[in-house]
């Protein structure tokens, strides 16, 4: 069985000019074969979708201002523009509901309700990080329509499949959008070590070679 390679693929900084369909198409050319799959990181797609916002552009109302303490301080969301900026696309009231369900929820040992309650972008929002110029002053929201987008690139690339991911330095990486037929686990896995670089490396796609043999490998 032929060994799983994870190569980075070096693009130039893409930007809300760009088409993520396309630019994943014209840097995996001629490199991909059947057995491979193609993966993305998800802020980039956020970025070529336009879909970030700058803080001061944001008006901070009393709630994001309160609720944002009640949030880790690892997290994005413990900022009070990533609060806001949250509010903005979910909804005020949603995501101080999911907040309040989600702090009682924990008094009972149950964690992670706020995320699944307060909307698809509760766990997805970047707050400003200092990256990815020159879109280091943005907070950035998640991908839309991931989903779609996997497939798309899955269909013109020509591959096994497609996944976007959410990827850290902390050891964690998690599926925002996959193919069908993919394994969403496996992807993770073979991504915990976070392999992307999307700021000085320009390298946010991740060809995984072999990856058929490695997701049928239990």
């Amino acid at each position: 069985m032929n060994a799983l390679e994870k190569i980075p693929v070096p693009t130039r900084i893409l930007t809300h000019k760009d088409n993520i369909v396309d630019a994943m198409e014209r840097y995996t050319k001629n490199k991909v074969g059947p057995d491979d799959i193609v993966t993305v990181a998800e802020s980039v797609v956020a970025i070529t979708q336009n879909h970030i916002v700058r803080p001061e552009e944001l008006t901070l109302s009393w709630q994001a201002r309160f609720l944002c303490r009640f949030m880790p301080d690892v997290g994005s969301l413990a900022a009070p523009h990533a609060m806001q900026a949250l509010m903005e696309e979910e909804g005020v009231w949603r995501v101080t509901g999911a907040l309040f369900i989600g702090f009682i929820a924990k008094l009972f040992g149950i964690r992670g309700v706020f995320y699944r309650l307060g909307g698809e972008q509760a766990a997805l929002i970047d707050d400003v990080t200092g990256t990815m110029p020159p879109y280091d002053k943005h907070i950035v929201y998640g991908p839309r329509n991931p989903q779609k987008i996997v497939e798309e690139i899955k269909e013109r690339v020509g591959c096994l499949g497609a996944a976007i991911v959410d990827a850290n330095d902390l050891g964690r990486a998690r599926i925002v959008g996959a193919s069908q037929g993919l394994r969403p686990e496996k992807v993770e896995k073979a991504l915990l070590d976070n392999p992307f670089g999307n700021d000085s490396q320009k390298t946010p796609i991740v060809i995984l070679r072999n990856f058929r043999q490695y997701q049928e490998c239990d």
